[in-house]
C-alpha cells in the first residue's frame, strides 16, 4: 500500500496575491493537484487569486456549489444539498490521498474562519493526513483599508453574520465595543436597522473587495441605496483605552 498523500488546506488571504504567506506560495507553486470552490459558471475567487501561480501540468479540481442563495438558509433542502455536495467532494479528494497523491485546497481568507474548507476538514481529518496553512482574514484587510485600528486597549470585538435574526444582531451590536459584520448581501437592510437600534449606525464603515484592485471604503450612511457585493464587510471601530 502507498503512503497516503497529504491534503493541504491553504489560506490565500483576502484577495491580494502579495498577501499570501511564503508557505502558501511554496505549496501552490509545487502542487500537482489544486482544488477550489466556486459557483457554477464562475471562475471562483480562490482560483482568480492564484492565476499565474500554478505549474503548467497541474490538475485543477473545481468544486461547484449546488446552491448558494437560490433558496433560504432555513429551507431544509439547503443543508441536505450541501451535505451531499461535501460528501461527494470528500470522496474525490480522499481517493487522491489514498493513491498517495498530495493536493492543495485553496481557501479564500483563512481556512478555519467561516470557510467551506472546514466542512471538508471535519470529514477528512480522521481518514487521511490533513494540514492547514493559516492566512490573513478578509476582516483584517477591511479594517486596514479604513486606515484605523479596529480595537484599542480592552475593547471587545464581535464578529457577526448578517444572516442572524435582527434582534440578535442588535443585542450583540449593543454589547460589543468593536464590530465586524460579514455576509452582507441581501441582509443589508436588516443590518442597517440593527445598527440604528444599537446606536452604532453613524459609526459604521462599508468596505468592499478589501485588498483587491476594486476596493472601496466609505461610511455606511453614505451608501444608502448601494447593492453590496459578496465581498463586503461592515465595521464599527472600538474607541477604548489608550495612553
Amino acid at each position: 500500500m502507498s503512503t497516503p498523500g497529504t491534503i493541504w488546506g491553504v489560506g490565500l488571504g483576502p484577495g491580494d496575491p502579495e498577501l499570501l504567506s511564503v508557505k502558501a506560495d511554496r505549496l501552490l507553486r509545487g502542487a500537482r493537484h489544486v482544488a477550489f470552490f466556486r459557483k457554477a459558471g464562475r471562475q471562483g475567487q480562490a482560483r482568480r487569486i492564484v492565476e499565474g501561480m500554478l505549474r503548467p501540468d497541474v490538475t485543477e479540481i473545481a468544486m461547484e456549489y449546488p446552491v448558494t442563495t437560490e433558496i433560504p438558509l432555513t429551507d431544509p433542502r439547503y443543508n441536505e444539498m450541501l451535505s451531499v455536495f461535501y460528501e461527494t467532494c470528500t470522496d474525490r479528494l480522499r481517493a487522491l490521498s489514498d493513491a498517495g497523491e498530495d493536493l492543495v485546497i485553496v481557501c479564500e481568507g483563512d481556512p478555519f474562519f467561516y470557510g467551506s474548507f472546514m466542512h471538508l476538514h471535519s470529514r477528512l481529518c480522521d481518514h487521511c493526513p490533513v494540514q492547514v496553512v493559516p492566512a490573513i482574514t478578509g476582516m483584517s484587510a477591511a479594517w486596514t483599508a479604513t486606515d484605523a485600528p479596529i480595537t484599542w486597549g480592552d475593547d471587545v470585538l464581535s464578529t457577526l453574520m448578517g444572516t442572524l435574526p435582527e434582534d440578535m444582531l442588535a443585542e450583540h451590536m449593543t454589547r460589543a465595543d468593536a464590530l465586524v459584520i460579514m455576509k452582507i448581501g441581501r441582509n443589508i437592510e436588516k443590518i442597517r436597522r440593527a445598527l440604528r437600534r444599537a446606536g452604532r449606525y453613524d459609526a459604521a464603515w462599508l468596505v468592499e473587495y478589501a485588498s483587491m484592485p476594486n476596493q472601496t471604503v466609505q461610511r455606511l450612511s453614505e451608501a444608502e441605496d448601494k447593492i453590496t457585493p459578496y465581498f463586503s464587510i461592515i465595521l464599527v471601530h472600538g474607541q477604548g483605552r489608550r495612553p
